[in-house]
């Protein structure tokens, strides 16, 4: 009877158990789906929010382009029936972009450039005009202003033999000037050719940093011949340069007897000294006064105590020409034009220097019109001869050696005549230190018994100093470092 009891028991037993397991396997199947599908829904909910915040950023930064950029504007405005689907949507945004990028390319082709404040003008569009103006559904197109490249005018007058002396100038106001030079060279007819010959024979390294425009000996006003006559051919011509280069705003004149021993952008950049009424820009005649040509021996009207030298001259042509110039003729003021020929009539009999003794009887009329820089940029043997006195190079050195008196060309001052021979004899693209620098400071040797080649620094420390800035700008800054 236990036995049967214990087999009744184990049998309970065995059916509890297996009732438990068939309940834990019903329970398993009942809740594991559920599970499942939470799982599911949370995932798709993380999704869902990572879409949202996804779009949410787009719209944000299309949003924030948006006023600036009339394209997205005019998408805005026509998606406003919102019937169409994202992906429609999203085509027409391409598509709209596709066309605003070929319109970008026609309009930088054809417009001209303007200036900068007309393009932030643009670029600022609806946060400044947006509330003034009203919304267009035009897109127009967006481009970006590139400011023009600043190019430095340089005028020159050459007759008779100065072909080669002119040509030299040129070279040494490109060796070492930055921006581009258009050149205004003034020949007579038979030189007009050999200026052209000569020119295009330069390496393209070098033409492609300047253009040159060569014109005929011209007077507009009074007799062309007496006026070629005076003082020494053609110079007159540089009175007219107001009256003839209209197009040019600015402009440095040189004679041609003219050395550039730093870049021409530093005097350039004089213009922006000017003040409100100055127009042109000359170095005194003298340093001092005592030993002075127009303040011992001058019988018309000058400048200031020494009066000024026209060899080197940087003129606003634009300030020239709309100027009413104050004289001893006409009490209303003349333009200036209009006083050149009354003026050279009325002291033609008193003037020894032609030109530059009628700008000098102008602008001591008009001195406020006149700006002075300091004897080392027109740096002239009356600097040396006499004994150094132009502190300006003794301190800097000289900018613009102004070879007068024809010293390039005689033994009278031969300091002058070796740089001059070695800027002409050095070919374009050698090393300017082996080349240039050291043949001017070994020849210099030969100079120290002379007047000038007493002070050799005077001479040789500003072209020392520009031959280091250009070998720094042409070969060091561009030598990248190895990786």
């Amino acid at each position: 009877a236990e036995k049967c009891d214990r087999g009744a028991v184990t049998k309970c037993q065995l059916g509890l158990l297996s009732l438990t397991r068939r309940h834990e396997r019903s329970t398993v199947c009942l809740f594991h789906p559920q599970q499942v599908a939470l799982t599911m829904r949370i995932h798709c909910r993380v999704v869902v929010i990572a879409v949202c915040l996804g779009v949410f950023l787009l719209l944000y930064f299309l949003g924030g382009n948006a006023a600036d950029d009339p394209l997205l504007n005019e998408v805005v405005e026509e998606g406003s029936n919102y019937s169409r689907s994202p992906s429609e949507f999203g085509r027409d945004v391409a598509a709209k972009f596709d066309k605003k990028s070929s319109a970008r390319v026609g309009v930088r082709a054809e417009e001209p450039l303007k200036g900068r404040k007309e393009g932030k003008a643009i670029n600022r569009g609806a946060s400044v005009n947006a509330k003034s103006k009203p919304k267009t559904n035009v897109a127009r197109p967006v481009t970006r202003r590139r400011r023009a490249e600043e190019v430095m005018h340089l005028a020159v007058v050459a007759c008779g033999n100065r072909l080669d002396e002119t040509l030299t100038m040129v070279k040494s106001a490109l060796l070492f000037s930055l921006k581009r030079i258009t050149f205004h060279i003034f020949a007579e007819d038979p030189l007009a050719p050999q200026f052209k010959e000569r020119l295009n024979q330069w390496p393209r390294s070098v033409s492609a940093k300047f253009q040159y425009r060569i014109y005929p000996i011209t007077f507009s006003v009074g007799n062309a011949d007496e006026w070629k006559k005076l003082f020494k051919p053609c110079a007159a011509q540089r009175l007219f340069l107001p009256v003839i280069l209209k197009d040019v705003d600015s402009l440095l004149y040189v004679d041609t007897d003219v050395l550039f021993l730093r870049p021409m952008d530093d005097i350039w950049s004089l213009l922006k000294s000017f003040n409100s009424t100055q127009l042109a820009a000359m170095a005194p005649e003298h340093e001092v006064p005592k030993i002075g040509w127009y303040s011992r021996f001058a019988r018309h009207p000058f400048y200031g105590v020494t009066g000024v030298n026209s060899g080197v001259m940087l003129m606003n042509l634009t300030r020239i020409r709309s100027t009413m110039f104050k004289n001893s003729m006409i009490p209303s003021g003349l333009s200036w034009e209009d006083i050149l020929h009354p003026l050279y009539q009325k002291y033609k009999n008193h003037i020894t220097w032609g030109d530059q003794d009628l700008l000098n009887i102008i602008f001591h009329y008009n001195p406020e019109c006149l700006f002075i820089f300091p004897c080392q940029w027109n740096y002239r043997p009356d600097h040396c001869m006499y004994g150094s006195n132009c502190k300006g190079a003794e301190e800097e050195g000289v900018s613009i050696l102004h070879g007068n008196r024809g010293v390039y060309h005689d033994d009278k001052q031969p300091a002058f005549k070796v740089v001059y021979d070695a800027i002409r004899e050095f070919p374009f693209e050698d090393n300017m230190f082996q080349s240039l620098f050291y043949p001017i400071q070994t020849k210099f040797l030969d100079t120290v018994n002379t007047l000038c080649g007493r002070v050799p620094q005077v001479f040789l420390k500003q072209i020392e100093k520009t031959m280091r800035k250009v070998f720094e700008d042409k070969v060091v800054r561009h030598v990248r470092p190895h990786k």
